[in-house]
């Protein structure tokens, strides 16, 4: 079973290229963020035609999130943002989702983090205060669905290793000090980074600037991720970011990141994961 999350960037520019990327990599959910656009404007007809059911979240020209699920996979109990904390911003969208290979649901969230724009700004303490919310009720989700997938745009780097230019860009947004103990904090319950789980890549990273040749230099930072759940954990078989949409005209700044899961593994299985590599079937 494969699950991946894309910020898209705006889903209205970048359908075709989703399309396109679902057509070559048929994975069972995917996550986007920032689809910048109202609900009413969601393309569920021409994702249906792909084999996918959908269900979203979104914002007119800001945030904006979804959940897409192969066919004949369904979605349920959807929850749009996190509950009790006031926001007017479409940052999260979880469900659960029954997957078409038949195997056991999932509690999925797509989540797109806030920027936070610069340290000590109002924009920075909302997001602290938007990582503590989210850290409380993924607590509790995780009581009630032990079998859970945190997926999308964290703008947070999980430490120097996500960053092109640690020394450069330390205490900056998406590398301060508190950004990252939130982080850890989502770790202390149980959430694994699925990435990291693996053998990687060094300068392995998901997003960068338009601007001044960043992709082309590699200089960019690891924000985008998937963790995993404790009960999960045993069956992750592979992790890996797909640089290849990054390089299509009129691109997202960022690139998917796809996970894949057996879930019919042994629980020893997870000695065998420490050997893995990223899975070719979706390279």
């Amino acid at each position: 079973m494969h699950l991946a999350t894309w910020n898209v960037n705006s889903l209205s520019v970048r359908l075709p290229q989703v399309l396109d990327w679902l057509a070559a990599h048929p994975v069972d959910v995917l996550a986007l963020q920032e689809l910048k656009l109202t609900d009413d404007k969601f393309p569920a007809d021409a994702l249906a035609r792909a084999g996918y059911t959908a269900a979203w979240f979104g914002q007119k020209t800001y945030n904006g999130v979804a959940l897409l699920v192969r066919l004949p996979g369904a979605i349920a109990q959807v929850q749009r943002n996190i509950p009790g904390f006031d926001d007017g911003q479409a940052r999260v969208i979880a469900a659960t989702v029954l997957p078409a290979t038949g195997a056991e649901p999932l509690r999925v969230i797509s989540a797109y983090f806030p920027n936070g724009q610069a340290p000590g700004s109002d924009k920075f303490a909302y997001k602290l205060r938007w990582l503590q919310a989210l850290r409380d009720w993924l607590a509790l989700e995780l009581a009630r669905h032990p079998r859970l997938v945190l997926m999308g745009d964290f703008n947070i780097t999980v430490d120097d290793a996500d960053v092109w230019d640690p020394e450069g860009l330390r205490e900056t947004i998406h590398c301060t000090g508190a950004e990252r103990a939130a982080l850890q904090a989502l770790a202390e319950l149980g959430l694994h980074d699925a990435f990291r789980l693996f053998p990687q890549p060094p300068r392995s990273f998901t997003w960068w600037d338009y601007r001044q040749l960043a992709f082309p230099k590699n200089q960019g930072l690891r924000i985008d991720h998937i963790w995993i759940s404790d009960a999960l954990k045993p069956l992750a078989r592979a992790c890996h970011i797909d640089r290849a949409p990054r390089k299509w005209k009129q691109p997202s700044d960022h690139a998917p990141v796809v996970l894949t899961l057996d879930d019919h593994a042994a629980p020893d299985a997870a000695a065998k994961r420490d050997h893995g590599a990223a899975d070719p079937a979706l390279a």
